[in-house]
């Protein structure tokens, strides 16, 4: 069983939501990334998703952007990341999910590439770019070697191309709660809740939403809907990137606090 099933399994065992996080690397520096880490982790963060800054981010709103453009600047690339990866993931309970475009995979190779995130040690993967109809050549040997490559499912899917991601996608599903890119929304769309159904008579995987959800309520109001897991982006993101570095470090703690306790109280 894989770092990111075995999670969800124990959750599920004390009907528990998962809080997945997102950060994204170098912004505003590694030192600080490594930090921001440690301190979801011990403050309720059941799974971590850190995201690869990338030139053109096609699934990313302006604060992910923003954030992605100056990690780009101070130099941030993927083998530092990795490196910064490999020091501190044998600190961490939560599992790291890897949020990367697939450029970076293509040049390397799929096979390098993939040796890379173990040795980093890198549970899951998510890459907005790669088609259903093309993943297999990700799939298979993620697979093969414990990392679970997780697929997105757009609120526009059809329920043909639901099952379809459904059968394929590995460690949870991800419901993408809106249509277009990543960002903080006044409120999120009732919808959800039907494709939530939707999705939950055709698996009996976790399913994650995210996109768009920033405010305690909003996570609450997913839990409440049924999600297995609520992941926060922007907010996190946005708030790391708030004043100092220290400012910003104490501002995600305590985020990542009062949401883990939403969506743990009934």
């Amino acid at each position: 069983m894989t770092a990111i099933s075995e999670r969800f399994q124990t959750l599920a065992r004390n009907h528990e939501c998962a809080l997945i996080p997102f950060i994204t690397a170098g912004d505003p520096d590694l030192e600080t990334t490594a930090q921001a880490l440690r301190i979801l982790d011990k403050n309720g963060a059941d799974i971590i998703e850190l995201g690869v800054p990338y030139s053109d981010p096609l699934a990313d709103g302006p604060v992910i952007q923003a954030a992605a453009t100056r990690a780009l600047q101070r130099g941030t690339k993927l083998e530092s990341v990795l490196e910064m990866l490999q020091s501190v993931t044998p600190d961490l309970q939560a599992p790291i999910i890897l949020f990367t475009y697939y450029n970076p995979i293509l040049h390397r190779g799929v096979s390098k590439f993939l040796e890379q995130l173990v040795n980093a040690g890198i549970a899951g993967l998510v890459v907005p770019d790669l088609p259903l109809e093309e993943a297999d050549v990700l799939l298979v040997p993620a697979r093969e070697m414990g990392i679970d490559v997780t697929l997105l499912v757009a609120p526009t899917s059809s329920s043909q191309r639901i099952e379809a991601i459904s059968r394929s996608s590995q460690g949870f599903i991800y419901l993408v709660s809106v249509t277009g890119v990543t960002g903080m929304r006044s409120q999120i769309e009732t919808r959800v809740s039907d494709l939530l159904k939707q999705i939950r008579n055709t698996t009996d995987k976790a399913i994650g939403v995210g996109f768009g959800i920033s405010e305690v309520e909003q996570a609450k109001q997913i839990r409440d809907w049924g999600a297995d897991a609520v992941i926060v982006g922007s907010a996190f993101v946005k708030r790391l990137a708030e004043g100092t570095p220290q400012q910003g470090l104490t501002s995600v703690g305590e985020f990542c606090h009062s949401l883990k306790a939403a969506i743990t109280t009934k």
